[in-house]
């Protein structure tokens, strides 16, 4: 080897992955692993293909809330408003079709709703200067909770056209359309944040908001956008969950925020920003739906799974704040 090869490979010196960082990487899908194997040797009727597919089916709602939670928490964000915005949702498309507008005007004007209502959250957070994104996400919990009650008069609307319907309950093969759906969103978010601009500013406002803006980084722009997002999705959860169930309910969607920030942070994402993956929120989503199911299969009563769940997310927030730790010593 020549002294410039040699002088060359000593000012770039591979690259290595920290503990952390690996865990933060294989944690989820390692955990996702884990409790599938326990699941599988605590029931007969966990490891079955139709169970399996029934695991995804379920989950796809939670996915895609998921995916726009976690590009407002990469930014240190918080969106409490997605279950009422995907009930409030829920109850228009469903509407829509029953006073005889065709599906697909009804799909495209309810995901326009979603994003519009999630763009007032940033709007009203940059705008307003306000402390922290709970505030305006949990005042729009409360006004799209009570107008999804008040439009439907605190009733679910039911009887929905075939053709909306398949895109709940419908299948590709022997793969759940929902799941294919799930799919492609994910891609187009792993695309969005791993390979545009507009991606590496989320990730650098959630690191350093000063530092962002002093960089060029328009910030308040950017975060009307994330949040736009997570309507969005909220919206398209809630076609689904319309189609799967053939109705529209007000009630649709409660418990959906909580479940996504634990599918979001379980997934490696951190509260304080910066961090996180479109595959790993996957695993997350998917480790929240293999616990559900596995405790439906357990036959443990619905509130001691709402016990489980609420121990899994102060679990994941902790493993997170380890994280933080570890990472700050090293």
């Amino acid at each position: 080897m020549s002294e410039t090869a040699r002088a060359v490979r000593a000012a770039k010196p591979y690259r290595t992955i920290s503990a952390a960082a690996l865990v933060r990487k294989l944690g989820p899908l390692l955990a996702l692993l884990i409790l599938c194997g326990a699941l599988t040797g605590a029931s007969d009727r966990f490891f079955t293909a139709d169970n399996l597919l029934n695991i995804l089916r379920q989950s796809s709602v939670n996915t895609l809330v998921s995916l726009g939670q976690l590009v407002v928490i990469i930014t240190a964000g918080i969106d409490l408003s997605v279950g009422s915005i995907l009930g409030l949702c829920c109850v228009l498309v469903a509407l829509l079709m029953r006073s005889g507008v065709p599906p697909l005007p009804s799909v495209i004007a309810v995901i326009s709703i979603g994003t519009i209502l999630g763009a007032i959250n940033g709007v009203l957070l940059t705008k307003l200067h306000l402390p922290h994104p709970f505030i305006p996400t949990l005042g729009m919990m409360n006004v799209a909770r009570g107008l999804a009650l008040v439009i439907s008069s605190g009733f679910p609307i039911s009887e929905l056209p075939s053709g909306f319907r398949f895109l709940g309950a419908g299948t590709i093969g022997w793969v759940p359309l929902p799941v294919i759906l799930v799919l492609m969103f994910c891609g187009a978010f792993h695309v969005f944040l791993s390979r545009t601009t507009v991606g590496r500013d989320v990730y650098a406002i959630g690191g350093n908001p000063q530092a962002a803006r002093l960089s060029g980084v328009p910030v308040d722009a950017r975060l009307i956008l994330v949040y736009a997002l997570s309507g969005l999705t909220a919206a398209a959860g809630a076609i689904i969950l319309a189609g799967r169930m053939n109705s529209g309910f007000p009630l649709a969607g409660v418990g959906v925020e909580l479940d996504s920030i634990a599918a979001v942070v379980i997934g490696g994402a951190s509260f304080l920003g910066g961090v996180g993956t479109v595959s790993g929120t996957l695993a997350g989503a998917l480790i929240m739906g293999v616990l559900r199911n596995g405790l439906n299969l357990l036959n443990v009563s619905a509130a001691w799974q709402t016990v489980v769940i609420g121990i899994v997310i102060v679990a994941a927030v902790w493993v997170d704040i380890l994280r933080q730790r570890a990472a700050q010593k090293s």
